[in-house]
């Protein structure tokens, strides 16, 4: 019986999180022989309960970010005796033990740097050395198996793309109505709006998408029911991105543009299906699982046309060049005027968003696992 251990200390982040708990459960739910530990901090113990008998948890109180992370982390990891590891984000610490298995969900810290400088060129090797050494490479899309194998040179055939799926928390069905009016209500959001939820690094592209909704606001001033139309952004504290407030201010919309911070699952599950549409016009993603919750909650996508998304969303979303401010105001606005168009894309997205599920990527994930033990 192969042990197994995951690293799911980021089980409760934006994103990675994500994908940490679904695949957890998705392995949970089709395998019962191969023995799991899964590495936690003391308060996270409580998200794996009542997962199943051949799960286990192993309390570790030290984040990735640590100064000894390096030397800490794979001593631990060598007191678990495993037949296999898996790190389900490139943070691989420099004496990791082998065999591993590391999924790589984008290039964006190497690709869109916040420094250069010597703390950014360790990072740098220690991201290409973590791939080189793993038995295998999952990434979540093609685009970022691209990435992989050119810029970090890994072998080909020691990558694998898996792609990842929207969480289940996200679906159409609506909560009570007075529910989600109380969400709305907390906020002092109402509709119309327009919602980006994310991170807002540089790369995410959100100074052109206030600058796309200036413009939009322009043109649809002399109608009513747009009058009040507001941009809500869900994601990281605006103070660590100036450039974002210099362009809501620039643009003249601070009293229509709301920051929300980072939000409960349920809180953001209210919000995507309350959006007039999502908007996604990100400069470079590894995969698009945002867009993919969206039309999981049947709201409209306006999203980059980058290869990676492409993948994600297919034709299912209004597609939009992001380098050009005026192109993302038009998706937006031929989705908030045209009604034909609006449910096209309503439909289409939810048949996009169930060509994806976890249980199809446990599988996958289940499958390297069985490879790599023989």
């Amino acid at each position: 019986m192969p042990h197994v251990v995951l690293d799911a200390r980021r089980i409760r982040d934006f994103g990675i999180g994500t994908y940490i708990r679904n695949l957890i459960h998705g392995l949970a739910r089709l395998e019962h022989k191969n023995r799991y530990t899964l590495i936690l901090p003391p308060n996270d113990i409580p998200e794996i309960q009542g997962i199943g008998s051949n799960f286990h948890a192993a309390v570790y109180p030290h984040a990735d970010t640590e100064i000894l992370h390096n030397i800490t982390f794979p001593r631990f990891l060598r007191t678990l005796q495993a037949d296999l590891y898996h790190i389900p984000l490139n943070s691989v610490a420099w004496w990791m033990p082998q065999p591993y298995v590391l999924t790589i969900h984008d290039m964006s810290t190497l690709l869109f740097p916040s420094h250069q400088d010597l703390r950014n060129r360790m990072h740098e090797q220690r991201f290409r050395r973590g791939a080189l050494r793993a038995a295998c490479v999952i990434t979540v899309s093609n685009s970022t198996h691209r990435d992989v194998e050119t810029v970090l040179h890994v072998p080909p055939e020691r990558i694998r793309t898996i792609y990842s799926a929207p969480d289940p928390a996200f679906t159409v069905e609506a909560g009570s109505a007075d529910h989600d009016n109380h969400i709305l209500e907390r906020y002092s959001i109402q509709k119309p709006f327009i919602l980006y939820a994310g991170t807002i690094r540089p790369q995410k592209n959100i100074p052109r998408l206030v600058e796309a909704f200036a413009v939009l606001r322009g043109e649809l001033e002399s109608r009513p029911e747009f009058r009040e139309l507001r941009l809500v952004i869900i994601g990281d504290e605006l103070s660590k991105y100036p450039a974002v407030r210099r362009a809501v201010v620039s643009s003249r919309v601070e009293q229509f543009v709301r920051f929300l911070g980072f939000v409960s699952a349920d809180t953001l599950r209210v919000f995507y299906r309350a959006a007039a549409v999502f908007a996604f016009p990100s400069l470079y993603e590894g995969f698009g699982l945002a867009p993919l919750e969206a039309m999981a909650c049947g709201t409209p996508v306006v999203a980059s046309n980058l290869p990676s998304l492409v993948e994600a969303v297919d034709d299912a979303a209004e597609l939009v060049s992001p380098d050009n401010v005026f192109d993302i105001a038009r998706g937006i606005h031929d989705i908030l005027l045209s009604e034909e168009r609006r449910q096209a894309l309503i439909t289409a997205g939810l048949a996009q968003a169930k060509n994806f599920h976890w249980d199809r990527t446990a599988q996958e994930v289940l499958n390297i696992y069985r490879e790599i033990k023989g």
